[in-house]
């Protein structure tokens, strides 16, 4: 089967890779569309990120979904031909954490398309994939697409649960790439007062007004628009930082009110922290880090038309394509999140 692999950076391959017969338990998916994430883009550019690096060539891909082409013995509740989002995330159930049921934790997650552990976690990029029938949500009603933009939702789900209640607050959000609009899509269904976004493109400025966004503000063109709100000790009351980078968390930080909340999305590698202002102001800082059961909740909310994520989507490649796909996905001032349909 044909699969996407990343050997280094810049080095992408359309390889054939052995397929292997569903064991009890699991499925045989025939992959319908997979879209390319901040993740895959950090190993394609750069070879990794921060400390995570490549060290042997890696099947990318985790945002998936596809129909079910064979059944393994025991399973139920699936049929042959379903379209199905599969969740990446495959926690050992056997771990201190998953004997909490704190899956995200778990000590042997198995997340595809991770370079964190040696050997890496092959990704999902394959025309044929074999996964357990407990990571399947059933996706009727919906399209490949769609449903293969239940994982970057599912993030900001989880997010805006860890956030606590968003219903009439103030809340900004800087980067408005896909998981930066997808936060502004969630805040606005659980009720947000005012949204306001930042980031460097007009574009990405232009989705985010055009998704829920009340107002955004070009950082690069014009960063005194968002220093205004720094005044009066600040008028956000959560921040959801979506770029990882030190001066977008500082300067959202700065345009918090006493007692505000920093939910940090964006992963860059360390940075440095305002603590003396953290500390006079009581800012809560909270990190939130991939999903578990979003996941299935995310599917539920676009199947009843309670989130779109179809403005999302920008651009779709064929596989045989996929390198032009990851060249386009680097693009903020054209593209939004690109798929990849096999």
């Amino acid at each position: 089967m044909k699969s996407v692999v990343i050997h280094s950076a810049r080095d992408l391959r359309i390889e054939d890779r052995p397929a292997r017969d569903p064991g009890a338990g699991q499925v045989e998916i025939r992959m319908a569309a997979g879209g390319i994430c901040g993740s895959d883009l950090h190993y394609y550019n750069h070879g990794g990120f921060g400390t995570v690096r490549l060290k042997e060539p890696m099947i990318l891909g985790h945002e998936i979904a596809g129909h079910i082409t064979r059944l393994g013995k025991g399973v139920t509740g699936l049929e042959v031909g379903q379209l199905v989002a599969v969740s990446p995330s495959r926690p050992c159930h056997d771990c201190a954490f998953c004997r909490k049921a704190d899956y995200i934790h778990c000590l042997n997650m198995r997340f595809y398309g991770s370079a964190m552990p040696f050997p890496h976690v092959q990704g999902a990029f394959r025309e044929v994939l074999v996964a357990d029938a407990t990571q399947c949500a059933p996706a009727d009603g919906l399209s490949a697409g769609e449903a293969a933009a239940a994982e970057p939702l599912a993030v900001c789900l989880h997010a805006a649960r860890r956030a606590g209640g968003l219903l009439g607050k103030r809340v900004l959000v800087t980067g408005c790439g896909p998981i930066g609009l997808l936060c502004i899509i969630v805040a606005r269904r659980s009720g947000a007062a005012d949204i306001v976004s930042t980031d460097l493109t007009s574009f990405t400025l232009r989705m985010a007004r055009q998704n829920g966004a009340d107002s955004t503000v070009n950082v690069g063109q014009a960063p005194e628009r968002l220093a205004a709100y720094e005044a009066g000790k600040g008028y956000f009351d959560l921040l959801f930082e979506c770029t990882g980078a030190a001066q977008a968390l500082v300067g959202g930080i700065a345009a918090l009110r006493p007692g505000g909340t920093v939910m940090q999305l964006g992963l860059g590698g360390d940075m440095q922290l305002p603590v003396q202002t953290m500390t006079t102001k009581e800012i809560q800082f909270r990190g939130s880090f991939r999903f578990h059961e979003e996941f299935f909740s995310g599917v539920e909310l676009m199947q009843k038309g309670l989130i779109d994520v179809k403005p999302l989507i920008t651009q779709t490649v064929a596989l045989e394509d996929a390198e032009s796909g990851f060249q386009l996905a680097s693009d903020r001032n054209q593209a939004m999140k690109v798929q990849i349909s096999f």
